[in-house]
């Protein structure tokens, strides 16, 4: 089999996917700090990135060093078990971001452990039961005229993948849009409150919209291409246009890690705790708000 540059290029790409986000892992794994809501959300997000990144490594070796039927739906089948974990984990973040505005006095109870514990056992349930679906039988390898883009999935299993991608955009979307209403609402009367200027309070709602801006602008450019590519596009298209926008999918996975872990400043103390040699699992930390991160 002929080397492919843009396999070539998803290899290295789930490399550097897989070494980011299991620094992420087990950083928040052996630190017992971090066994808040938000940083298990951050876990189940960085664990996602990781197989995704490893699905990537293993798909890539298959193909050109195992040829197999079975070992490719079992590699597809993780891809899509990964992907799907990790989009729906953005959600969750999305999610715990809102409430931990919205219902901020009972933000710190049982009731917010409980809940995210659910939305973990709902996000990786489905996950893997999208991923266990061509492995079970539903794909195309019987049936060549029903395959999608991306083989050996079914023209129907890729409709039903991108159409849940665009209706978690459009949640995350409605979302963050609340979001930033609640942020300039009380930014705005902080300012009242304590008599700050005007341009004080415009600084600190344009820096929340740029931090929402980033997050919505680089899941949309990420995702949205390869979404709307898998509702419109053929197998007959060359493969190229698959190439083309399921690399930056990928790249999703490779941010993810920097927008929402190392930019955590818990995270960065743990991380420079472990550069200077000095870790220690029982560093102080300051109690924050998943709005914060």
């Amino acid at each position: 089999l002929a080397l492919n540059p843009w396999d070539v290029v998803l290899c290295i790409s789930g490399t550097i996917i897989s070494c980011e986000n299991a620094i992420v892992v087990v950083v928040i794994f052996y630190t017992p700090a971090f066994r808040a809501p938000m940083f298990l959300l951050i876990g189940s997000l960085a664990t996602a990135d990781l197989l995704a990144g490893l699905g990537l490594i293993l798909h890539f070796a298959f193909v050109y060093f195992v040829p197999s039927e079975a070992v490719s739906l079992l590699t597809v089948g993780l891809l899509v078990t990964s992907f799907t974990a990790s989009v729906s984990s953005l959600l969750t973040i999305t999610i715990d971001r809102y409430l931990s505005l919205y219902s901020a006095l009972t933000y710190y109870s049982e009731r917010t452990v409980t809940r995210t514990y659910i939305m973990l056992i709902l996000t990786w349930g489905a996950s893997i039961c999208y991923g266990l679906l061509p492995v079970m039988g539903w794909n195309c390898l019987k049936e060549p005229s029903a395959c999608s883009i991306v083989k050996p999935l079914t023209k129907s299993h890729l409709i039903i993948l991108s159409v849940s991608f665009l209706a978690v955009f459009a949640v995350m979307l409605q979302l963050y849009v609340q979001i930033c209403r609640i942020v300039c609402r009380h930014a705005h009367q902080i300012a009242v409150q304590r008599h700050f200027l005007a341009s004080s309070h415009d600084v600190t709602t344009r820096k929340g919209i740029a931090t929402l801006a980033v997050i919505l602008g680089t899941f949309a450019s990420c995702w949205l291409p390869f979404a709307v590519y898998g509702l419109l596009g053929d197998d007959s298209y060359p493969a190229l246009y698959t190439y083309a926008t399921l690399l930056p999918a990928t790249y999703n996975s490779m941010l993810n890690p920097v927008i929402y872990a190392f930019r955590n400043q818990e995270i960065q103390k743990v991380l420079w705790a472990v550069c200077c040699g000095c870790f220690s699992s029982t560093l102080p930390f300051r109690s924050r708000s998943p709005s914060d991160v």
